[in-house]
C-alpha cells in the first residue's frame, strides 16, 4: 500500500528547475557581491575597513588587495586585478570552474555534491597562502604586493 503523500512519478533528483535553484542562486549571490564591489570603489578610503594585520604591522596578509582585485574584475580589468591580488584572481577562476561543473551536473541530473577536500588539500592550501604571504612581503616579491 502506497503512502498517501508519496508520488511514484516524482524523480528523486527533482525536475530541471528544482535542480537549478542552488547553482543559479549561488551565481546570483556572487554577481550581487561583485556588483557591489564594482559600484563602491575600494580604492577610495572610507568605504571598507582596513586590513587589521596591515594596519597594525605593515605586513600584507594573503587577502590584502582582494577587494581591489574584485573591483577590477567587475570592471573587466584583468591586469589591475592581477596586480592587486593574483591569488584572489586565481581563486575567482577556481570558483567559476567549480560553479560551471556544478551547473553542468545539475542540468544532467547528476549528483551536485561539491569538492570534498582531505586534510592534505587543506595543508597544501595553507602552505600556498603562507608562501604567497611571505613572498609578497619580501623585496623580490614586491610585484605581488597590492
Amino acid at each position: 500500500m502506497n503512502h498517501p503523500t508519496a508520488r511514484p512519478d516524482a524523480s528523486p533528483r527533482g525536475g530541471l528547475p528544482r535542480r537549478l535553484v542552488a547553482p543559479v542562486g549561488a551565481l546570483a549571490a556572487a554577481t550581487a557581491a561583485f556588483a557591489v564591489l564594482g559600484a563602491v570603489d575600494p580604492n577610495e578610503p572610507g568605504h571598507y575597513p582596513v586590513c587589521p594585520l596591515l594596519h597594525l604591522t605593515g605586513v600584507y596578509c594573503p587577502a590584502c588587495g582582494g577587494l581591489r582585485s574584485a573591483h577590477a574584475v567587475a570592471h573587466g580589468d584583468l591586469a589591475a586585478a592581477l596586480g592587486a591580488n593574483a591569488l584572489a584572481v586565481a581563486g575567482y577562476a577556481v570558483c567559476a570552474a567549480f560553479w560551471a561543473l556544478w551547473l553542468a551536473n545539475a542540468v544532467r541530473g547528476r549528483r551536485t555534491a561539491g569538492p570534498r577536500p582531505r586534510a592534505v588539500h587543506w595543508w597544501a592550501l595553507g602552505g600556498l597562502l603562507l608562501v604567497f604571504t611571505v613572498v609578497r612581503n619580501l623585496p623580490f616579491g614586491s610585484a605581488l604586493a597590492p
